[in-house]
């Protein structure tokens, strides 16, 4: 199977992931582009930022067409992460490939473990100024680091800090995840010289395309039981890089 091909496929499962569950695609993103693609830990989570960002920006339209977006509460969120993103986005090219691979993959795997636990009931919508800020500046870093948009984090976060429903905080963490990886981008300016477009751009067309279907997906299935098909392959995908590491 070519390159280009593997690209299409792994490219269309991000996108899947990212429009039905408002983050997680970015986790899988890395992985294939280091070991179906051959790029390096450091050009992955670059080129993860480049299709995150693209492909959640179109997810957050369609979104935010149907209403599902909690815009006071998102762009709290999101404002709060920028900084973090960006300083850890430059500090991020100054650690070993290894150490962010082992990092990626111990929050790949706590992020699989939160997806199994069932969602509880959401209380009614508020907004905590300073929780909010607080899990946004976390989400910030942990994109700007990991080259992840940070969504499988942020759901759950919006979800349980201001009280969103899961409809609404999956719109909602599209907003957030778009403003961090683009200013994880701006933070990595220079640093993509080694990326291959090539693969990239196909990658990131197809996430595009199937974050439409992602999008129309999550009205049909149970949030609860995209989360536990998605949290089981995202635990494997991070046992597996933890032993690659290790071995």
């Amino acid at each position: 199977m070519t390159a280009l091909v593997l690209a299409l496929i792994a490219g269309a499962v991000v996108g899947l992931a990212l429009g039905a569950l408002g983050g997680g695609g970015s986790v899988l993103a890395v992985p294939a582009l280091i070991y179906l693609l051959g790029f390096s830990p450091s050009a992955a989570t670059t080129a993860s930022l480049i299709i995150v960002a693209a492909t959640s920006a179109t997810a957050f339209y369609a979104h935010g067409r149907d209403g599902h977006v909690a815009w006071k509460a998102g762009s709290l969120f999101a404002a709060a992460g920028i900084i973090p993103a960006y300083l850890a986005g430059a500090a991020a090219g100054h650690v070993p490939e290894a150490v962010l691979t082992v990092a990626f993959a111990v929050i790949a795997a706590l992020a699989a473990v939160r997806m199994f636990r069932p969602s509880s009931s959401q209380p009614p919508e508020r907004i905590r100024p300073g929780k909010a800020a607080g899990a946004g500046a976390g989400l910030g870093a942990v994109t700007g680091f990991l080259g992840v948009g940070g969504g499988f984090l942020a759901v759950p976060a919006l979800v349980s800090v201001l009280g969103l429903t899961m409809r609404r905080a999956v719109g909602t963490s599209l907003l957030v995840i778009t403003v961090n990886s683009l200013a994880a981008l701006v933070a990595r300016t220079g640093t993509g010289g080694g990326l291959d477009w090539g693969l990239i751009g196909p990658f990131a067309g197809a996430a595009i395309l199937g974050a439409w279907d992602g999008k129309r997906l999550s009205t049909r299935v149970s949030g609860n039981s995209l989360q536990k098909v998605f949290a089981g392959v995202l635990l494997a995908v991070a046992v597996f890089m933890l032993i690659d590491v290790i071995a």
